[in-house]
């Protein structure tokens, strides 16, 4: 088998070259003049075109690196023979030799036959993607117990931990703060807790010209040479492809120069590249968006073409502290302008009597004590929110303006806000029509505590089809809540309250306890009329709880 020691080739370009993506991964086919990893200057950015075809047996570079001409990028076998070309920049070592020279084979435990190293692998995240690292727990060399904490990650609405799927030393830490990382990415490399007793010490084997191995001395891993630590390199796991921004430097230097998170700008050129075309027309967009254009997309909206408001010197006036806003504070910011920008919104105020169920809910407090569950008022609001729904599909959908189409969803998911000390968050409960109150009702209570403690995942908050928001606890009369986009209604309840309700049987007025209901809507899926008939069948349904049997 012919190993190719595939070198950067002489590209024209002075002094050493950024490494800003690697194309190939350890064991993938490669054909010849495939692009193999590609550099950047300060003046040009540069694919690495592979001289032969093979198979990747070893990476020695990664995102980040800086290379000069001739040092090596990756190692090639299983080749069908080197092609060479005089014309070719391409620089190759030569293949190992016929003569059979004597191999060295470099282990890092004497207990074992050979180094075991296995990946740490962000796991399911729910469908998040490019989540925060907002922590990082453990460091390198460090020896880490099974489900030990290596990472605190932030999305949205949610923070999690990331726990060690086994035991060992973790000898390799691929990400820092700040990182954005997805499922499947590396996070580390941890040598197992058996293998790990003597990682101190490193082996270095002689493989001879007849296939025996003898051992020929035992050194601490550091006082290895730069070769030989090259050469444990074959036995690491390799980056995942990087999902750094794919333009030149030209395109780069005109983003910054008009102030352009480049980010954001989606690329047409060839592997997704930003050209400079891509970037006028995002501007464009941006433009169109702070002019109110209808045709804007304002699903990618974040506010950034308001006007901003001039704050003055605070501090002039008194004493000021001043903190950063917590991530939920500032996504919920950004996503609840956005809506009330976006939504055309109308809000229809309601009562509900719901004397009757509050005998019922509160005569089953022992029935809830032995069951370990409180039957809150929420429980009923979902139950009866899910008949409407039920009932009146037209505010279970939504709208897609741009491309003038309506989702209608056969699914009744329903969404709690919650209010926790780091902000608003809304955990889903799903099929709730499918549901009875005491389910809905411990679901509730397992949610609300996961939001407290910020162990919501993100599948937890998503999928939502409507959203109840209760200020009952808290007081107030009614209040407009903001529709939580893209779902088209959004019901407020404020606290109840004992009201004189005139009754025709006794010619007199009696005290019933009366619910206020606020409905915000999206006027372009929803009409007033509909609004009218939610709220009645709501108000209907609480006050008769025998109506949800029907």
């Amino acid at each position: 088998m012919n190993l190719l020691d595939v070198k950067v080739p002489s590209l024209g370009v002075e002094g050493a070259m950024e490494v800003i993506e690697v194309c190939v991964s350890v064991g993938d086919e490669v054909g010849l003049d495939d692009s193999i990893v590609v550099l950047e200057s300060d003046k040009t950015t540069v694919e690495v075109p592979c001289p032969a075809a093979g198979r990747i047996d070893a990476i020695s570079v990664s995102v980040g690196d800086k290379i000069l001409e001739g040092e090596s990028v990756l190692v090639l076998s299983n080749t069908d023979g080197l092609i060479e070309d005089s014309e070719s920049e391409v620089t190759l070592a030569e293949p190992l030799k016929e003569e059979k020279p004597i191999q060295e084979k470099i282990l890092t435990s004497d207990k074992s036959d050979e180094t075991t190293l296995k990946d740490i692998l962000v796991p399911d995240l729910g469908g998040a993607e490019q989540v925060e690292v907002i922590e990082i727990s453990v460091n390198e060399n460090q020896e880490v117990a099974e489900d030990d904490t290596l990472l605190v990650l932030e999305s949205d609405k949610t923070t999690m931990d990331i726990p060690s799927p086994f035991s060992g030393v973790l000898k390799k830490l691929k990400v820092k703060l700040g990182d954005k990382i997805s499922a499947g990415d590396l996070i580390g490399v941890m040598l197992g807790a058996a293998e790990s007793r003597d990682a101190g010490t490193a082996k270095i084997e002689k493989i001879l010209p007849d296939g025996k191995e003898t051992v020929d001395l035992k050194v601490p891993e550091s006082e290895l040479s730069t070769d030989q630590q090259t050469a444990t390199s074959i036995l690491e796991p390799l980056e995942t492809k990087t999902k750094n921004v794919h333009a030149g430097p030209a395109v780069r230097r005109l983003a910054r120069e008009l102030g352009v998170d480049i980010s954001r700008v989606k690329g047409s050129g060839p592997k997704i590249r930003i050209l400079k075309e891509d970037l006028n027309a995002y501007i464009k967009q941006q433009v169109t968006l702070a002019q109110g254009s209808p045709q804007a997309n304002s699903a990618n909206f974040s506010g950034g073409a308001l006007p901003r408001v001039k704050l003055p010197d605070f501090s002039s006036f008194g004493g000021v502290d001043i903190t950063v806003m917590e991530k939920i504070q500032r996504v919920t910011a950004e996503n609840m302008q956005t809506s009330w920008l976006t939504v055309p919104h109308v809000t229809q105020f309601d009562e509900a009597d719901i004397t009757d169920m509050e005998v019922f809910r509160k005569n089953q407090k022992k029935a809830g004590e032995i069951k370990g569950v409180k039957l809150t008022p929420m429980a009923f609001l979902l139950k009866a929110c899910g008949y409407a729904l039920s009932q009146l599909p037209q505010f279970n959908v939504s709208i897609d303006m741009q491309g003038h189409k309506v989702y209608q969803k056969k699914y009744i998911h329903i969404g709690i806000a919650v209010d926790t000390p780091n902000g608003l968050v809304v955990p889903v409960i799903r099929d709730v029509d499918k549901k009875g109150l005491w389910t809905l009702a411990e679901e509730c209570q397992t949610l609300a505590a996961k939001a407290r403690e910020r162990k919501l995942k993100p599948m937890d908050m998503q999928g939502g089809c409507f959203t109840i928001s209760s200020l009952g606890g808290l007081g107030g009369t009614a209040f407009t809540p903001i529709v939580n986009m893209p779902e088209v209604a959004i019901l407020g309840v404020s606290k109840a309250q004992l009201k004189p309700s005139y009754e025709v049987e006794s010619n007199g007025f009696v005290p019933r306890l009366m619910l206020p209901l606020s409905l915000s809507y999206d006027h372009r899926a929803v009409n007033g009329a509909d609004a009218a008939r939610f709220t009645s069948l709501l108000s209907s349904s609480l006050g008769d709880l025998r109506a949800l049997l029907l």
